[in-house]
């Protein structure tokens, strides 16, 4: 599985980019802000619908346009396919896959699995628990169409809760019909609640208990064998008490407006020779240990779908010693890497082989 292509148009910086791929390794450098991070955020966003940086879609769009476009040329197992998305003003986008339009996320999932590395993701363990959801969410998207889709259900369901809870708030004091009606609506979103919910606390933690079998070799190695790391899921709440929980705690959820138990609060325990390293870790070892997590999702992504993914690397290798940079490209040799970089000297110094080298300045590339 590799990026043959991509073309932009009207995308952030770009007014019109044609560039293709190596199936290897591939360098794009350059000054600060000239557009190196643009590339990868309209691959990522192609390959998830999304943007990684969290953008709303009009920011996307070069400054005095309407529209943005996106086309990118992919081989799997010797087979292209070509996604097309179209940006709108409006918010909205659409998205085809070798000509025919999508009208559902799911529909594009499972035909490319991109992995992502910039150092915002080396603060990852020592982040709040959203950051960790994310990052669950993210990886668990790409490789089950249905955990998206429940994904998706719960968070509807949630709003749909949260708002109810707003009313109850507000007219709390009314009349008991009113009050009445909305109990009963509360009740019908907490069955449906707990039924979305109880699959993604599943799925999380398969996700965690697979990423465990990948990531003890791996972190021991970067350490030499002095340190044991493993990660613990970590429910709000478990399956068997969802349902009752949401009512214990219906007068609470009342008086603060919002649902306070369910996986939208869950969280992952990253631990270090069983020392909690989110807390207490240096920021070496909290660093070593978001690079254990990367590559143990690469190891992972690879073991599911018995093929390579792809490798996004934003400026990270700046941010990394030597150390932990030889971990890293030891095991992206066989991988299709596109990585950011302001030069390209320490790639030439450790004989690391590139197979293409683009120079970015200022929107063009070179």
């Amino acid at each position: 599985m590799y990026i043959d292509s991509l073309a932009l148009k009207d995308f952030r910086n770009y007014e019109a980019l044609d560039i293709r791929f190596s199936d290897k390794i591939n360098i794009l450098y350059g000054d600060n802000a000239q557009g190196k991070t643009n590339i990868l955020e309209s691959i990522f966003l192609a390959a998830t619908t999304r943007s990684h940086k969290k953008s709303k879609e009009k920011d996307i769009i070069r400054f005095g346009q309407d529209n943005s476009y996106i086309r990118l040329g992919v081989k799997k197992r010797d087979i292209g396919h070509r996604i097309d998305v179209h940006i709108k003003g409006t918010g909205s986008k659409g998205i085809a896959i070798d000509g025919i339009p999508i009208k559902r996320a799911t529909e594009l999932f499972g035909l490319i699995n991109i992995i992502m590395f910039s150092p915002e993701d080396l603060s990852i363990v020592k982040n709040g628990p959203g950051e960790r959801r994310r990052f669950m969410d993210m990886e668990i998207c790409q490789l089950s169409r249905l955990y998206y889709s429940n994904l998706s259900t719960y968070n509807k369901i949630l709003d749909q809760r949260n708002n109810t809870l707003k009313q109850m708030a507000f007219r709390k004091g009314s009349s008991s019909d009113e009050g009445g009606s909305l109990e009963d609506t509360l009740d019908i979103w907490d069955i449906q609640l707990a039924e979305a919910g109880k699959a993604l606390i599943k799925e999380r933690n398969n996700f965690i208990n697979m990423m465990n079998e990948m990531i003890s070799d791996i972190h021991s190695s970067i350490t030499s064998s002095n340190e044991k790391l493993d990660l613990r899921y970590e429910p709000n709440v478990s399956i068997e008490d969802f349902e009752d929980t949401l009512k214990n705690k219906r007068n609470i959820d009342i008086k603060n407006t919002v649902t306070m138990t369910g996986p939208h609060r869950d969280d992952f325990g990253i631990y270090i020779n069983d020392i909690d390293v989110r807390v207490y870790g240096s920021q070496g070892q909290q660093r070593t240990a978001a690079l254990s997590l990367k590559l143990a999702e690469i190891e992972l992504v690879k073991d599911i779908i018995n093929d390579d993914p792809i490798l996004l690397l934003d400026d990270v290798m700046s941010e990394l010693d030597s150390k932990r940079r030889e971990a890293l490209l030891s095991r992206i040799s066989n991988i299709q890497t596109i990585i950011t970089c302001t030069g390209y000297d320490d790639f030439i110094k450790q004989r690391i082989n590139v197979d293409k080298i683009y120079k970015i300045s200022n929107g063009h590339v070179v």
